[in-house]
């Protein structure tokens, strides 16, 4: 099968705006060389400026979508991103539990960048529970992490990140890499942190203006080097660079957040005037 690119399995929701969920993914994936399977959780009205409304698919045709295409095609690596519902999780903690070899990167989707609450805390409760444990590499932003960490203190925030990690690892995930876009630095800051701690910490020059989309690009990005073979921190590496010029070259076509150019490097060949090639970071 050498010949194959390699194949990853996306469970995640549709947008309609193409900014984020499935639809980022899928081009995340194919502009890093990999061919993305995608399994549909929830149907979504949304666009650049939020979510309206999510309904999720019935949870025993998201187990039928995931286990028809793994009956047929050899998956490199799994990406879940935003999920509908407790049913869902827990028939997807199943379906992953049958591939422990495939690595998995779960981007815990748990609100739109506008703030609309996307999961209830009996969803956040059976994500710690069913699927963390399984999971190669988490991927939540800081607000993700302090509420997957739980025991928020008196003045209602959370530990520090390093213990929000130390917590969720605990529970049996491999590695977190904590985002810092929604932290109040100069720089944004990304931390991996495995078994021993750090593995790796990367600053980020922070762009101006807010993007619809990149936590959804940055794991699937991961989920695409791990496929093409880069050990976890090499691959956290590669596709951070490939995440950051994404936004570096973000457009704006409506009146919301700027979206990702995954396909930045296609533009940038047509403009010099180069040839085919790949968007591998």
């Amino acid at each position: 099968m050498a010949d194959l690119p390699p194949i990853v399995l996306v469970f995640a929701a549709t947008d309609p705006s193409g900014g984020a969920g499935l639809q980022s993914d899928i081009m995340t994936l194919s502009s890093m060389g990999c061919h993305p399977l995608s399994v549909v959780t929830a149907i979504t009205v949304q666009d650049t400026m939020g979510v309206d409304d999510v309904s999720p698919i019935d949870a025993d045709w998201v187990a039928d979508q995931a286990r028809c295409v793994l009956e047929d095609m050899p998956v490199a690596a799994f990406k879940i991103g935003l999920l509908g519902n407790l049913e869902q999780i827990a028939v997807i903690a199943e379906v992953v539990s049958d591939y422990p070899e495939v690595p998995l990167v779960l981007d815990p989707v748990l609100a739109s960048g506008r703030g609309d609450e996307l999961v209830t805390e009996e969803m956040v409760a059976a994500l710690r529970e069913l699927l963390i444990p399984q999971t190669t590499i988490l991927t939540p932003n800081s607000l993700e992490a302090r509420r997957l960490a739980g025991e928020e203190n008196e003045e209602g925030g959370g530990p520090d990140l390093a213990e929000c990690a130390k917590r969720i690892i605990a529970s049996g995930c491999e590695y977190v890499l904590v985002t810092g876009t929604h932290e109040n630095t100069s720089q944004v800051v990304n931390t991996l942190y495995g078994q021993n701690g750090v593995v790796r910490s990367d600053s980020w020059p922070r762009l101006p203006g807010s993007y619809h989309g990149s936590g959804c690009t940055l794991a699937a990005a991961i989920a695409a080097t791990v496929a093409n073979g880069l050990e976890v921190s090499d691959a956290v590496k590669d596709a951070q660079e490939y995440t950051w010029q994404t936004l570096k070259a973000a457009f704006r076509p409506g009146m919301g957040q700027h979206i990702p150019d995954r396909l930045f490097w296609a533009r940038d060949e047509a403009e010099t005037g180069g040839g085919g090639g790949g968007g591998k970071a």
